[in-house]
């Protein structure tokens, strides 16, 4: 190149382009952008099942019209994932440590039926039936919390054997047998209380609705604003740091693992009134449902990072799909396989997150 020429702008540029100094000031640019979308995600990761949410409605919406958008439909998507919201929130904790448990509906059910038969079989009044169910979740999750603690047993196997014992020990307690919503509402009505509805300016809800979203506020501000909250997270991001921090993570791992067997009962109590009676064999897919919505609400599976804010939005995707594709007519099968797509993303979005912070 002559001296003229490297005196022209377009040479001055790209000479400018091949130094050193700006590369480095290229990759800031091009890292700040990246770098902005993931610490958006990892601070609010209940940003992407949020717009997919509102994306899904609006979809719906502009397809359906009023018969999606109807007050009944939208009250009708909120009845239906209650349970699995209930359980999801006991599911995000354990996820959130890192772990998992699959005996997450297993126990749901059990309390469930723990609390029928106390009332019935041995004549305590439904209010201390109601807290015996509760205390047997507990019991069921401090379990899993010693076995995975304590232990030191993978989680996976340890839920897993746990959820084989508490279904065996359903069905053998409770002789596989059903006990009617009409004996319920004439002896113990308080069992079905999650399941009255009220009427708000045309939409219909249930206690066991406004029951899920008191239990997803209280659990979000106790992760974010308390110490056992930053403890749980502590523990899920990296074990052996926040045990040289202080944590006791021993006992944070058995106060999750407690807390979600404890959550599991109240959700078992609103299964009952969801569904008017008490049956040993109901909420069989309940555990992949719970971490269904616990994986499409943004939680990583590695721990650490998530919300049960994100939760709710992921249990509430699924159940838009669930009555849009139904009030469509199209075969239900494509339900299963929107949601395939939809928990193989978050999980692909999830590792990218990871990759960028990096």
């Amino acid at each position: 190149m002559s001296e003229a020429e490297s005196r022209t702008p377009q040479a001055y540029e790209t000479s400018l382009a091949s130094g050193p100094g700006s590369v480095a000031a290229f990759d800031r640019h091009h890292r700040s952008l990246l770098g902005l979308v993931q610490h958006k995600l990892h601070a609010r990761p209940e940003f992407v099942p949020l717009i997919v949410l509102i994306a899904s409605v609006a979809v719906f919406g502009f397809y359906l019209g009023e018969k999606f958008f109807s007050p009944f439909s939208l009250t009708l998507i909120l009845q239906q994932v209650a349970i699995v919201g209930i359980v999801g929130c006991a599911q995000s904790l354990v996820i959130l440590t890192a772990g998992i448990d699959l005996s997450v509906g297993a126990i749901m059910v059990l309390s469930s039926v723990v609390m029928g038969q106390f009332t019935f079989r041995y004549g305590l009044p439904p209010e201390i039936a109601v807290l015996c169910g509760l205390a047997c979740g507990a019991l069921c999750g401090f379990i899993n919390g010693a076995l995975v603690a304590v232990m030191r047993l993978p989680p996976f196997i340890a839920t897993l054997g746990m959820w084989q014992i508490v279904l065996a020990t359903n069905f053998l307690y409770s002789a596989n047998e059903t006990i009617r919503s009409q004996e319920i509402e004439r002896q113990a009505p308080i069992l079905q209380f999650f399941g009255e509805k009220f009427n708000i300016g045309g939409a219909v809800f249930t206690y066991g609705v406004v029951g899920l979203f008191v239990l997803v506020l209280v659990l979000n501000y106790v992760l974010n604003h308390t110490a056992w909250g930053r403890h749980v997270y502590a523990v899920g991001d990296d074990p052996d740091a926040a045990e040289l921090a202080g944590v006791q993570v021993v006992r944070v791992r058995i106060s999750v693992y407690t807390l979600a067997g404890l959550i599991c009962a109240f959700a078992g109590w609103a299964l009952i009134g969801r569904l008017g009676s008490v049956s040993p064999t109901s909420g069989q897919f309940t555990n992949i449902e719970s971490i269904t919505a616990v994986v499409i609400g943004g939680i990583s599976l590695f721990g650490g990072r998530g919300s049960v804010l994100g939760m709710l939005f992921g249990a509430l995707i699924v159940g838009v799909f669930s009555l849009g594709l139904r009030l469509v007519g199209t075969d239900p099968q494509w339900t299963y396989l929107l949601i395939g797509v939809l928990i193989i993303s978050a999980v692909a979005v999830d590792q990218w997150i990871r990759k960028v912070a990096a």
